[in-house]
């Protein structure tokens, strides 16, 4: 790049050449390498993304809409992120979900009634949840959880969830990693809808998440939805647009009856 924008300066090549020039390179550029004909190498990814460019789109993103937020960010990012906000804008940085949310100071979430259930197995998973547990209150629904009630004592899925049915939820979330047996279980019990969560850690045969997934994506429960691993973001986001058209239809119903 820099060869030619030498022959450019010093009168060598065209403007228009050095364009198409410089169109070929990065082109070039851009074209992955093969590694033994399986994986592929993009060397120039760092060029092109990173926290600087993320937070650029956030604050635009804030500045446009009246909220960004970025997910999986970095507690040293996040304190970046903080720390440079734009004036009349606020962050609110939640390192256990890993997450940032930008702010116009009198930005106020739209509440939709959405009431959801949030359960996991163990205190491995709490990350996920607490993930799935931002996005669903940022969308406007009022989440309430449950951590740490796996079955290796059934009696405390059936305590958790007796509270949490008692909150007059919509839908539930379960984040689990191992085997599996907890959101499907939960599934049997309930007459609600299920989204389950495969985590990445925990002990036992995980297999990084792949187990669980498996064991959620075959299970027979009906009504059960699955997610990617450690898809904390997608669950709540999922579970916050089934929850909203609830309340919908429910306050629908309930100003017909009045």
């Amino acid at each position: 790049m820099r060869e030619i924008l030498e022959q450019l300066k010093n009168g060598v090549i065209t403007m228009e050449k050095a364009q198409e020039e410089l169109e070929k390179s990065a082109f070039d550029r851009m074209k992955l390498q093969f590694v033994d004909k399986l994986a592929r190498l993009d060397l120039n990814r760092a060029q092109r993304t990173g926290i600087p460019e993320v937070e650029r789109l956030l604050f635009e993103m804030a500045k446009e809409k009246g909220r960004g937020i970025a997910s999986r960010v970095h507690p040293e990012l996040a304190k970046g992120i903080e720390s440079r906000v734009p004036n009349g804008f606020k962050a609110d940085v939640y390192l256990d979900a890993r997450i940032v949310v930008v702010k116009d100071i009198n930005f106020v979430t739209p509440k939709t009634g959405g009431r959801i259930g949030l359960m996991t197995a163990g205190t491995a998973d709490i990350a996920i949840a607490e993930e799935a547990k931002v996005f669903a209150t940022e969308m406007g629904c009022d989440v309430f959880w449950a951590y740490d009630v796996g079955i290796a004592g059934i009696h405390r899925t059936l305590e958790a969830l007796d509270v949490l049915l008692k909150e007059d939820i919509d839908v539930i979330i379960v984040v689990a990693g191992m085997d599996a047996v907890l959101p499907i279980t939960v599934r049997g019990l309930v007459n609600l809808p299920v989204i389950g969560v495969p985590t990445s850690v925990g002990y036992g045969i995980g297999e990084k998440g792949m187990a669980p997934l498996m064991t959620m994506l075959q299970s027979c429960s009906p009504g059960l939805t699955v997610v990617n691993i450690d898809n904390g973001f997608g669950a709540g986001s999922f579970a916050a647009l089934s929850a909203s058209r609830v309340a919908k239809y429910r306050n629908m119903t309930e100003k017909r009856e009045a």
